[in-house]
């Protein structure tokens, strides 16, 4: 992708549909005149007056307690230096992002027009009474230190600059666990910290926490070490100033057990590496390039422990491991500080989750056969589902016994499952799957080349890596296109219909011939048939010319579906083919089945369209728990459209006992869980979270998706084909780019899976 087509992308995401990142709804029921009184006059005035008379009340009738304002200046902004505050907008809207999917923490961006220290604290001092926290951004050393230190004696809440502090407590848990792998005492160690801003002291003072000792660091600027006997040193610089006679990175780095970069690209050097001390660890923090590429490093030390702050390599070490549930813990408290016992609590709670078994999705979404602690995870990753679950308890729990929690927490199991279900509309599944279509992209043959949308998702899926474009169409439409689109690429373009794919066409007319001439298919009715696009798609995945194959954007289903049957065929196993269709809702991943092929189908198919649908729901890493729905509850009727899937349970109960699984039950008591459990606490689902609906036929299957889809705005993913011998999946009518781009993943991914079943 060139660098034109970047910036034009990220100007386009951050311009359209509506400019910016975040935005602020409603959270109460605004429809009638009732509901407008009580929202504002004169129904505002009640919690008005009760916050008059007890300041505290703002927790209880406002959003305060849920409210982090994310403030800068701009003056030192990501790598982009001192570009002022209209320009750190983006960033700061990026980071509420980040707070709201992470860890549900709505956000205001605040950006001050000034650099003189007094008027930025007295500004942040005047507006504090709206937040529940303050997050420091981008604000430039030294003045940093004064803004926090001054803010966090003066404001009773928490204030924290994530410069400094994430990046000390991300770094601080990776440094505690290579130290155990390493088997050496951090009292002991030689500590090299290249760099002396914000993040750079902050990380030194939280390592000398956990026990460094002062004597045995040298810190470097871009004058070189820092000695005591250096004249017009800041006070920051000056407490971390060694008495060593050495001036340069070269004469640190002999003997040293830790390298701490956080300073630039490519100053340390293969010779530097060699005169470290045995089992050297080593935290090229710099971005995006760090102190030293991470594969030379490897190359030149064997007994190496690297940290960078790449997601593309192993230990990244990512401040979202840290702000949002730091927060999250101090909030939910009503935290008047973030203080060292909370920062500690963090580190050690991401310390201690890293040596836990890791769940299955998170070893899937990073390619992994089964991540174990070691010299290549030492730090959890950042789409671990465990974190908000982990690290805000322990927040919490240092907040209470360090005496600065208003409101202490009681029911711990409680709020763990409160926090485990704040997270159920965000798109962590989405960008997983993405995630791991990357680890290993495949050939995705686009039948449909010559649609804008569909040449778009190919761009997209090009560009990120997900997918290796083959474009079938108009050869003269999709390179007019390209060009319009600026889609700079050597791909393979194929126009079925053109006589310059002569040869290849009658090679698979052939093979279909072959296989299908006792079926009634002729020489010239198969070469006729490659001259269609699907027809021609098919064989090329059929003749492992193409890895997988996406088509059905702008034909109706039934059409795209039967030449797949017809060149394709059934999955060994496989009695018949069915669709799931993944939504991502405000109640969490939702599978839907079977959404698009058998339209009224008996009890032994349902059984079998939840056998697969299972198995295609452990693909995206999670554990199956499956509602066989049905406007009856549990034989409360005996119609025989309640009485078939009620038949359908008892087949799996029987044959899959595994299998979490019941029915029939209504909508409602499957996604309910109080409900379910008061009313039918006999049920297998127990307390567990349904994740999967199976519809007694296609049309409550595919009116409830659409519905879902429309009214909630809920993502979509689907309809995922099931039970095909081949990656083969088939678009609704008209799917967006986004739709097209998510399928094109699920193909790649059910490439992989197929490819390794199959070696």
């Amino acid at each position: 992708m060139s660098k034109q087509n970047k910036q034009s992308d990220a100007l386009q995401y951050h311009a359209e549909p509506t400019p910016g990142k975040i935005k602020i709804v409603p959270t109460k029921k605004y429809a009638t005149q009732r509901d407008l009184a009580l929202a504002y006059s004169p129904g505002v005035a009640e919690p008005c007056l009760e916050i008059e008379k007890n300041k505290d009340n703002a927790y209880k009738y406002t959003s305060k307690g849920n409210l982090v304002a994310v403030i800068s200046n701009g003056t030192a902004v990501l790598g982009l230096g001192n570009i002022g505050p209209e320009a750190s907008k983006p960033v700061m809207e990026g980071k509420g992002l980040l707070f709201k999917i992470f860890a549900d923490i709505d956000v205001f961006d605040i950006e001050v027009d000034t650099e003189n220290i007094e008027e930025f604290i007295q500004t942040v001092k005047h507006i504090a009474p709206t937040f529940g926290g303050i997050n420091l951004e981008d604000i430039k050393a030294p003045e940093a230190f004064e803004i926090e230190n001054r803010l966090k004696e003066e404001l009773d809440i928490p204030v924290m600059h994530d410069d400094q502090h994430g990046t000390a407590i991300i770094s601080a848990a990776a440094l505690i666990n290579a130290l155990e792998i390493a088997d050496k005492k951090i009292e002991d160690v030689k500590i090299v910290i290249s760099g002396a801003g914000a993040a750079a002291i902050s990380c030194t003072r939280l390592y000398q926490a956990f026990g460094a000792s002062r004597k045995n660091i040298v810190m470097l600027d871009s004058k070189g070490v820092i000695r005591d006997d250096r004249d017009a040193l800041t006070s920051q610089k000056a407490e971390f100033a060694t008495h060593r006679k050495i001036n340069t990175l070269e004469e640190a780095m002999v003997d040293a057990d830790v390298f701490i970069g956080l300073s630039k690209a490519d100053i340390v050097t293969p010779k530097m590496l060699k005169t470290m001390a045995n089992t050297p660890i080593v935290f090229a923090m710099a971005n995006p390039d760090p102190e030293i590429k991470y594969q030379l490093a490897l190359d030149t030390r064997d007994d190496i422990i690297m940290a960078t702050g790449r997601s593309d390599h192993p230990n990244q070490v990512n401040n979202v491991l840290g702000f949002p549930f730091i927060f999250r813990g101090a909030l939910d408290v009503r935290a008047t500080k973030i203080n060292e016992p909370m920062k500690m609590a963090a580190v050690k709670a991401l310390a201690a989750l890293a040596k836990e078994p890791v769940p299955e999705q998170v070893n899937i979404a990073y390619g992994e056969k089964r991540l174990t602690f070691g010299k290549d995870y030492i730090i959890p990753k950042p789409f671990d589902p465990r974190l908000i679950g982990v690290v805000p308890p322990a927040i919490a729990k240092a907040a209470i016994e360090s005496g600065v929690a208003k409101e202490p927490i009681t029911d711990w199991e409680a709020y763990e499952n409160k926090l485990l279900s704040r997270l159920g509309s965000d798109n962590k599944l989405v960008r997983l799957l993405h995630k791991r279509a990357k680890l290993d992209p495949k050939r995705v043959v686009f039948a449909e080349a010559d649609q804008l949308r569909v040449l778009k998702a190919a761009q997209f899926t090009y560009d990120e890596g997900i997918a290796i474009p083959i474009l079938l169409g108009r050869r003269q439409k999709i390179e007019a296109l390209m060009a319009e689109i600026e889609f700079d690429a050597n791909l393979t373009i194929i126009d079925p219909k053109s006589d310059e794919e002569e040869a290849q066409k009658d090679k698979y007319a052939h093979k279909y011939w072959e296989q299908s001439k006792r079926k009634g298919i002729t020489l010239l009715t198969a070469k006729k048939l490659m001259r269609e696009r699907n027809y021609f798609a098919a064989m090329m995945v059929n003749e492992g010319d193409a890895d997988a194959l996406i088509s059905g954007f702008s034909r109706n289903y039934p059409t795209v579906v039967k030449p797949m049957l017809d060149l394709i065929g059934l999955d060994k196993g496989a009695t018949r083919i069915a669709t799931t269709n993944l939504l991502i809702t405000d109640k969490g991943p939702l599978f839907l089945s079977d959404t698009s092929i058998n339209i009224e189908p008996d009890a032994k198919d349902l059984a079998k369209i939840a056998q697969m649908t299972a198995t295609t729901v452990k693909m995206f890493g999670l554990e199956p728990v499956m509602a066989m729905t049905s406007y009856s509850n549990f034989g409360s009727s005996n119609h025989k459209q309640a009485s078939k899937v009620r038949e359908a349970v008892s087949y799996l109960h029987r044959f899959y006992p595994n299998l979490i699984v019941d029915g029939e039950l209504q909508t409602d008591f499957a996604l309910n869980n109080k409900m379910r459990r008061d009313t039918f606490p006999f049920s297998k689902l127990g307390d567990k979270k349904v994740n999967t609906l199976i519809f007694p036929n296609l049309d409550a299957a595919n009116i409830t998706y659409k519905l879902l889809k429309e009214l909630n705005n809920a993502e979509n993913i689907g309809p995922i084909m099931m039970g095909m011998k081949k990656p083969v999946h088939i678009l609704q009518l008209d799917a967006s780019v986004d739709e097209i781009v998510n399928m094109t993943a699920i193909a790649v991914i059910d490439a992989q899976k197929k490819q390794k079943r199959n070696n």
